[in-house]
């Protein structure tokens, strides 16, 4: 366990130096990623170039969007614009929109947008996206089914990355005034964090529910190391997802999740702060580390401080600041020689004898670390509008 507060804090000096390292290594890297996208995850720290599929490519939008923001430089926007283009026809056409990660794919890219520039192309693209994720509510169990054909019994799951899905939702009803997209939102978050939050505020990856009474029927993981282990990726999922719930409900429950499962997470950490790719593991371990957890973490109690204020915000903050100093000493790229990437030590998935996935981006750049890495520098620099 690490002490934060022994911690030295990332003063307005180091962070004008991040955030001029982030934005050089996008702007060196923005011509062949912008009529491309970035693979999900690096090799040797190098991303590929990727056509827009899979459920990350909104994150290299959502980069170009923030080093727009922090830098000014119209190159950034113009390369994001274009990048609406390709969301936009992705959701016409439905080209691997067959899961619930809608929010991922469009609200860095096409809500981000909206917001910034007004685009009407990017709203519509995004609302499509917004009708694409609601058709996958199941009634029978009042949750978003994550995966697969909708009604598979074999996939009849919610999976705790769906909180950062339904802000795409809340926002499709305040844009819209049409409150379905609201309503839907709400019950699957009310449905989720009853069954994904365990008693010691640790929390499930998936949870199964039964397709003909629709009852929770059991927790497991797909990424974790183990079924009742604490996938780190997954509890920072879970902290920010209700932080952005209770900005958009006000619900008391919203931030008792919220503040539960950061109190976990922060408990767990490792004593040099970067957490292991699940909480199974500690000092001294060979096995990997996920900065981005830890990045998506800073950003959830740089939202919750926003919310929250007072005296609580004002920790929540101070704590974010902390931690975001040895995130960028051990793991931010400097310059574009090291990577074309913007966080290394990332984990997008490894394999144990419990889980089901394979070795994929161990120990490398993944596109949501740099995104959140990012984000969470915008936060620190000052009232930033979320996307989300």
């Amino acid at each position: 366990m690490v002490d934060i507060s022994t911690l030295e804090k990332m003063d307005g000096t180091l962070l004008e130096k991040a955030i001029k390292e982030a934005v050089a290594v996008n702007r060196h890297y923005l011509a062949p990623f912008t009529d491309s996208f970035r693979y999900s995850h690096s090799e040797d720290n190098f991303y590929a170039p990727s056509e827009n599929v899979e459920w990350t490519t909104g994150f290299w939008t959502g980069e170009l969007w923030l080093s727009y923001e922090l830098s000014g430089d119209e190159a950034f926007k113009d390369a994001a614009l274009k990048q609406v283009d390709s969301f936009y026809d992705r959701i016409v056409r439905k080209i691997d929109v067959e899961h619930h990660d809608m929010g991922f794919l469009y609200s860095p890219s096409c809500v981000a947008a909206y917001k910034l520039t007004g685009s009407e192309k990017a709203r519509k693209a995004a609302l499509m996206a917004a009708d694409n994720l609601i058709s996958r509510f199941q009634e029978k169990g009042q949750f978003i089914q994550a995966w697969g054909k909708v009604g598979d019994p074999k996939e009849y799951r919610l999976i705790i990355d769906c909180l950062l899905n339904l802000p795409l939702l809340f926002w499709a009803t305040e844009t819209t005034g049409d409150g379905k997209y609201r309503d839907i939102a709400e019950r699957h978050f009310s449905t989720a964090i009853g069954c994904v939050l365990r008693p010691d505020d640790s929390t499930y990856h998936t949870y199964y529910f039964d397709p003909e009474t629709g009852k929770p029927d059991r927790g497991v993981t797909a990424q974790g190391n183990r079924n009742g282990s604490a996938w780190a990726r997954g509890q920072a999922w879970g902290i920010y997802g209700s932080a952005l719930a209770y900005r958009h409900t006000g619900s008391d429950k919203a931030l008792d999740v919220f503040r539960r499962s950061l109190s976990f997470f922060l408990a767990h950490l490792p004593s040099d702060v970067i957490p292991y790719w699940d909480f199974d593991f500690d000092n001294p371990s060979d096995e990997p580390r996920d900065s981005s957890a830890l990045a998506i973490a800073i950003c959830a109690m740089l939202e919750a401080a926003d919310d929250i204020g007072g005296e609580e915000g004002n920790e929540l903050r101070d704590k974010a600041g902390r931690l975001m100093a040895p995130l960028y000493e051990k793991c931010a790229v400097r310059n574009p020689e090291e990577s074309n990437g913007l966080l290394l030590h990332g984990t997008y998935a490894r394999k144990s004898q419990w889980n089901t996935c394979r070795n994929r981006g161990v120990d490398e750049c993944n596109l949501w670390g740099d995104y959140y890495y990012l984000e969470a520098l915008r936060r620190l620099k000052g009232k930033w509008e979320p996307y989300w």
